[in-house]
């Protein structure tokens, strides 16, 4: 009898190991923007969906849009360092000083508009020359959130002399330093605070992508969008990183970190800027049935704001110089990249 309960007892903790073993992991996943999102309908969900099934149901996340799982936008890069979140979407631009490499290809005029040209010039950009920015994080993507038009509710921007005194919304120091330099008065705010604002007047309008002003129905209330020239870098791009917090990827068996790596990087990359060129071109097409004003800005007046905006670019090398980064070559690096992207986009 004391040997069937000793058996018994055995035979129980081996079937607990092993039910333990296999019991699924949860991925926190936290990002900003609504779940209605394309960010969260066009790829986090079907992300997630992939790594549910190729993992044969070990790996499982829990979504966590519009900030739900608690702060502010500029906390997830903590969150997911501390371990408050297994992986976020969000924006380097919001924590500069933690990813100084990064801002050259944001920097304006540099990367291509369109969201996969500049995904692929980013992602390759970060492979290069901006790694140890993200030394602290698995980096799963780093795409572009797509060139940030300009977006004003009284009257169109088309000219430099059109930016004079207009007070336009800014999600980065990069951003608002380029506003200012072209005559502007730029007015930070996350993008959540984007249509209140606008709407009580604080702000003329925003420099956004597309993407972005349908999220949020900016187009109900700023009636006119400005964009480069076709083939023409973008005024201003964020990147946006798809970060897991080291120590949760360490720790998973072999075959699930496999499961990750399959469906990250490059790939993942890709699937980012084409899901925001095809809500770029759902947005044009909304904001053009509302009856708003689309601007494909004349090369000559975007010559004239992209040489006014060359003062960005002086400032921040001498900037990153007291970081021991060397801005110039930083910058030529990165429109080097963007440079081939350019070709490719379409």
């Amino acid at each position: 009898m004391k040997l069937k309960l000793i058996l018994t007892a055995v035979l129980a903790a081996t079937a607990f190991g092993a039910q333990a073993q296999t019991a699924p992991v949860k991925i926190k996943v936290a990002h900003f923007l609504p779940s209605i999102s394309n960010l969260q309908r066009d790829v986090l969900e079907p992300w997630c969906e992939t790594l549910r099934t190729e993992s044969g149901g070990r790996l499982q996340c829990e979504l966590y849009p519009a900030m739900a799982i608690g702060g502010t936008p500029p906390n997830l890069v903590s969150h997911v360092r501390d371990g408050i979140a297994d992986v976020v979407w969000t924006s380097p631009s919001y924590t500069p000083n933690l990813f100084p490499a990064m801002e050259a290809i944001e920097l304006p005029f540099v990367v291509p508009a369109d969201g996969l040209g500049g995904s692929r010039a980013m992602w390759a950009y970060y492979e290069q020359h901006a790694r140890k920015d993200f030394e602290r994080y698995k980096v799963l993507a780093l795409h572009s959130g797509s060139g940030q038009n300009l977006n004003t509710v009284k009257a169109p921007v088309r000219t430099l002399a059109d930016m004079k005194g207009v007070k336009l919304r800014s999600p980065s120091r990069v951003s608002s330093r380029l506003l200012s330099a072209l005559g502007a008065a730029p007015v930070n705010m996350p993008a959540s605070a984007i249509t209140e604002s606008v709407s009580r007047g604080v702000a003329d309008g925003a420099l956004a992508p597309w993407e972005l002003v349908t999220a949020i129905k900016l187009d109900e209330i700023a009636r006119f969008h400005t964009e480069p020239p076709a083939g023409k870098p973008a005024y201003f791009a964020v990147s946006m990183a798809l970060l897991m917090n080291k120590k949760k990827y360490e720790g998973l068996p072999v075959e699930l970190k496999a499961v990750i790596d399959r469906n990250s990087g490059l790939p993942l990359v890709e699937k980012f800027g084409a899901s925001w060129d095809r809500a770029t071109e759902v947005s044009r097409k909304r904001a053009a049935a509302l009856g708003n004003t689309l601007v494909i800005q004349k090369a000559e007046d975007y010559e004239a704001m992209r040489k006014a905006a060359e003062s960005v670019e002086a400032e921040w090398i001498k900037e990153v110089k007291a970081k021991g980064l060397d801005g110039a070559a930083l910058i030529a690096a990165a429109r080097e990249i963007s440079n081939k992207h350019l070709a490719r986009a379409d």
